[in-house]
């Protein structure tokens, strides 16, 4: 078994993100228990390219596919595709909160924008160019749960993020059989740069409770007799 860090994770890096809105017969299958978002007959997708860097607990590349769903009516997020080049991410993710990773190689180069691309020993993935735009003032908070199937039940997981937020144009390409090729067929709605990120991804484990101790024992109070005839 590949060993990987307990959770949570405490992740740094920059992220590269596009949002679609696809029709719903075309989304990917989401986690049992959970249903897509929609939004006059169509499901809110998003797509990333992830570099896990700076003082992230483990150091690798990802790209992900993610669905908008809801478990009652609650908001999640439900990774349905990702790959990463970490036999130690892929083992964690899988374990730990039932994200289905799988291995890839990466050529990422960001010396003039972002210029990406991965693919599997069988399939092309995808490509992707970002042109960052403008820089929207602060360090933006996000807060949100993940679900996925995990030992046949629904596992949610909290995500807390923090982040410089750029603008972006983004070109994405994906191979026609690949199981990305949905996402070649439609420009992005909206397209992010999130720069110098920090993420906490899990749930501290809770301590088991301590032992109760045993009850103490009674006193035993010896009463001498009273003196009588």
């Amino acid at each position: 078994m590949t060993p990987y860090p307990e959770e949570p994770w405490h992740l740094a890096g920059q992220m590269y993100l596009s949002l679609w809105l696809v029709p719903s017969r075309e989304l990917p299958p989401v986690a049992d228990g959970t249903r897509p978002v929609a939004i006059a007959g169509r499901g809110v997708v998003g797509a990333a390219w992830v570099v896990y860097e700076n003082d992230s607990v483990l150091h690798y590349n990802e790209l992900l596919r993610a669905v908008l769903v809801r478990d009652g009516h609650r908001p999640r997020v439900c990774i349905t595709d990702i790959w990463v080049d970490s036999a130690a991410s892929m083992a964690g993710g899988r374990e730990l909160w039932g994200i289905p990773k799988e291995m890839a190689d990466f050529d990422i180069d960001r010396t003039a924008g972002v210029r990406a691309g991965a693919v599997t020993r069988k399939d092309a993935l995808a490509t992707a160019a970002f042109e960052p735009g403008r820089r929207i003032p602060g360090r933006w908070p996000l807060t949100y749960r993940v679900a996925q199937t995990l030992d046949g039940g629904l596992k949610t997981s909290s995500v807390r993020s923090r982040s410089t937020v750029r603008t972006a144009k983004a070109r994405w390409t994906a191979h026609e059989s690949g199981p990305l090729r949905g996402l070649g067929c439609r420009p992005p709605l909206l397209s992010l740069a999130l720069n110098d990120f920090t993420i906490r991804f899990g749930d501290t484990a809770r301590a088991p409770s301590p032992p109760s101790a045993p009850p103490a024992p009674e006193a035993c109070t010896w009463n001498e007799p009273t003196g009588g005839g």
